[in-house]
């Protein structure tokens, strides 16, 4: 059920991205609302993300022995380093199942 959430919000977000900041689609929006929409997918990936690293039905996971704690941090760390979406999930990921085949 969680996926389907976060795949539904995801598309939800693409969409509304896509309809009013692609330049080819001529349809403008006033300038504050554009700047507005430029912060909506962050906004709603952290909102999204913050349930599932530090709550596992209904039990907080705690702090030391969190992996989706350390793994969030790793990928926020790589992420400002490198810049490069693609290389930073791929890694992110490989670090996340790193830490849960030793944890």
């Amino acid at each position: 059920m969680i996926w389907l959430l976060i795949l539904g919000l995801s598309s939800i977000v693409f969409f509304n991205r896509y309809v009013f900041l692609e330049p080819t689609i001529r349809f403008h929006l006033p300038k504050f609302l554009t700047k507005m929409l430029n912060y909506a997918a962050p906004c709603l990936m952290v909102s999204l993300c913050i349930p599932i690293i530090f709550y596992q039905s209904s039990q907080f996971r705690g702090v030391i022995d969190n992996i989706y704690l350390y793994s969030a941090i790793f990928t926020i760390l790589f992420v400002l380093i490198t810049r490069h979406l693609l290389m930073s999930v791929v890694f992110s990921l490989m670090f996340f199942y790193f830490l849960l085949y030793i944890l």
